[in-house]
């Protein structure tokens, strides 16, 4: 332990001491539609297009909504477009990811198969990194990190690694992270940064982690305050259409 009150940054205890604290919390979306059934590539692939700006109380919902009209590409493909938008009712941007959808399904009905690498996939419409990654990793069960908000902002917090954006964190967590939790840190990370280490007020008192973190833009707040609070971000202008993630 350090003068700080640290401890050495250890990824297996930190791994372990992850699965205690969100045992009880509900799963990140696209490993619950995996347990329900939906965990074939084609159907990761179209649930993480669903997801993409959408909260997964939302996603899970509108994917399950969908899958039980069409799970393949070719009964994907064979939708109308009026119809397919009318399934995606409560996701964001139904009318470009119904398009993309439809264009996808189209293209993998026609090859045959879903691409199994991430630059096959990233090849097709409306399919970035982090699409790409979870239909690898929760679809083929390749190892592939999916970096989102909540993985982005912990493992920066934790100062496992240093990284402006999503993208140079999925970067420099290859680097990094052994191989075997490439899959599971997303698993992991994302009920974990919904009710634990959260944005704006992170609930460090009671977190099994805080010994391991060190709590890289989380400054304390005044005695009384419900907890320490995370270093203001600047602020984005909100999105006309979802880019490719």
């Amino acid at each position: 332990m350090d003068d700080t009150g640290k401890a050495p940054f250890d990824i297996d205890l930190v791994f372990r001491l992850l699965r205690e604290a969100v045992a009880k919390l509900p799963k990140a979306a696209m490993f619950e539609l995996r347990d329900r059934g939906h965990g074939t590539p084609f159907e990761q692939l179209v649930a993480a297009l669903i997801s993409a700006r959408t909260r997964d109380e939302v996603s899970l919902p509108v994917s399950e909504r969908l899958f039980a009209v069409a799970r393949t590409p070719e009964a994907m493909a064979a939708l109308d477009e009026a119809r397919l938008i009318g399934l995606l009712h409560g996701a964001t941007f139904p009318e470009p990811k119904a398009r993309d959808i439809l264009a996808l399904s189209r293209h993998i009905a026609a090859a045959g198969a879903v691409p199994d690498t991430l630059e096959g996939l990233m090849a097709l419409r409306g399919v970035g990194p982090k699409i790409a990654a979870l239909t690898l990793g929760i679809g083929f069960g390749k190892a592939a990190i999916s970096v989102d908000i909540h993985v982005h902002r912990i493992v920066n917090r934790w100062g496992y690694v240093a990284a402006a954006t999503p993208e140079r964190t999925m970067r420099a967590l290859e680097a990094v992270l052994p191989e075997r939790y490439w899959i599971e840190i997303n698993e992991r990370l994302v009920p974990f940064g919904k009710a634990i280490c959260t944005g704006e007020r992170p609930r460090c008192g009671g977190c099994l982690l805080v010994r391991q973190c060190r709590q890289v833009g989380v400054v304390p707040t005044r005695p009384g305050a419900d907890g320490p609070a995370a270093a203001p971000s600047p602020r984005r202008p909100s999105p006309r259409r979802p880019a490719a993630r």
